[in-house]
């Protein structure tokens, strides 16, 4: 571990504080005089007791949405355990910042959820001599990862206020290897170039060239492809000087910012909402995981009894404190589309509901205005016991709002087994 990496440990044990006109921030090298000693005392129990919480949440965090999903690299998991991200969010959302999800952090982003983060890093492999690019910085939380692991790091960002923001958090933070500008990120940085490592956190329509042109040889680039809400991650290594491109699972990033998002030559149609691979049968790259569904957790094929099509979605929870879901987000316009009518076959086995709609097996759509803020969530379902297959059909009221939504299936945090198959979902005109 660095100097720099050393310093950063022991800044993660100090929270800020205002007493008596007096800032106490990260890094302060002695406090006020003027701070009682006793207050002062006060203080430092108040603020050991609050990073003693955020280190256990940060844990739990690591154990449960990381290490029980599959990420094993202890670099990954050490980085995880050590960046703060409750630091990363809006202050109003520091009390969820330890959840397994994305979060917003203002100007239409969102901060990504942690296993996101790990999944990139793990699949990146980054070593402490790698130089790595970013692009799409938003909170810096993905960038203080890979700090927190290689000794040079660059990161871009193209909208001015997360830039600003960023560099401002990282600076005091005293992550001093990462370096932090504003600019259209698909251009890259040429005059750091070659990078050993670049991760891209925003979905363009094709990998940019420029990008590209910066990966070193031997280099590996993690990057999510896609349209706008149908988006995979691929693995691009240059060989022999050469891309080797390999399609991994399954996810969905915000709709970007910028020339690159407006010259997409297949746009999503708000008025024509549609489920993609409902039967789940497609799976091309034969990875286990339906194509179309992203952040699929505690999920396999089943075929006994199927339904329709090859095979079926199944869902197996043991504990509330797991989750097992598929998501998939797509635009709609609430101004046109009433309802949204769903048709699916469903069968279950000793499920038990957990606490809170996040406990509750069943369909949930959580809907979004223009500018991505939350409207609400619907949801039907709150399966729970056992029931053989039934063909089922549930209505869905739709704000007039709404210009995205993300359908989210499963037993959620219930726990026993639930089977779904063909799922369709049919707009109905306001």
């Amino acid at each position: 571990m660095s100097a720099g990496q050393c310093r950063r440990s022991e800044i993660y044990r100090t929270l800020p504080a205002v007493v008596a006109g007096a800032v106490l921030r990260h890094g302060c090298r002695s406090l006020p005089l003027v701070v009682p000693m006793l207050l002062s005392g006060i203080l430092s129990a108040e603020a050991h007791a609050q990073n003693s919480r955020w280190d256990l949440l940060r844990e739990q965090m690591v154990q449960t949405a990381l290490e029980a999903e599959g990420i094993s690299n202890p670099l990954v998991l050490n980085a995880m355990r050590a960046v703060p991200r409750h630091e990363f969010v809006r202050s109003s959302d520091r009390a969820r910042g330890y959840e397994d999800s994305a979060l917003p952090i203002g100007y239409q982003q969102t901060i990504s959820p942690p296993y996101v983060v790990a999944y990139m890093t793990e699949v990146l492999d980054p070593l402490p001599e790698h130089k790595v690019l970013e692009i799409g910085t938003g909170s810096g939380y993905q960038a203080s990862v890979l700090g927190q692991i290689c000794n040079e790091v660059y990161t871009i960002e193209i909208v001015p206020q997360l830039a600003r923001q960023a560099r401002i958090r990282l600076q005091e933070l005293e992550y001093d290897n990462i370096e932090c500008k504003e600019g259209d990120g698909y251009l890259g940085w040429p005059e750091h170039a070659p990078f050993d490592r670049i991760i891209v956190t925003c979905s363009p329509e094709n990998v940019p060239q420029p990008l590209i042109d910066q990966l070193k040889e031997g280099g590996r680039m993690i990057i999510p492809v896609g349209e706008r809400y149908q988006q995979a991650f691929h693995l691009l290594t240059r060989v022999d000087g050469k891309l080797e491109s390999e399609k991994l699972i399954s996810t969905l990033f915000v709709p970007m910012t910028g020339e690159s998002e407006e010259r997409r030559l297949v746009r999503p149609d708000p008025r024509r909402p549609m489920l993609v691979n409902g039967s789940f049968d497609i799976d091309e790259n034969s990875d286990g995981r339906a194509d179309g569904w992203h952040y699929q957790r505690n999920t396999s094929f089943a075929t006994e009894d199927v339904m329709d099509g090859e095979q079926y979605l199944r869902f197996e929870n043991q504990s509330h404190d797991s989750i097992s879901q598929a998501l998939q987000g797509m635009a709609v316009d609430g101004r046109t589309i009433g309802a949204l009518n769903f048709h699916y076959w469903l069968r279950h086995e000793s499920v038990v509901p957990g606490p809170g709609v996040g406990g509750q097996a069943g369909i949930i759509v959580h809907f979004y205005d223009n500018q991505r803020r939350e409207l609400g969530t619907q949801m039907v379902g709150r399966w729970r016991g056992s029931l053989g297959w039934q063909d089922v059909r549930s209505l869905i009221a739709v704000p007039p709002a709404a210009r995205e939504m993300i359908v989210r299936i499963g037993l959620n945090g219930a726990t026993g087994v639930l089977d779904l198959d063909n799922l369709r979902m049919l707009p109905i005109l306001r």
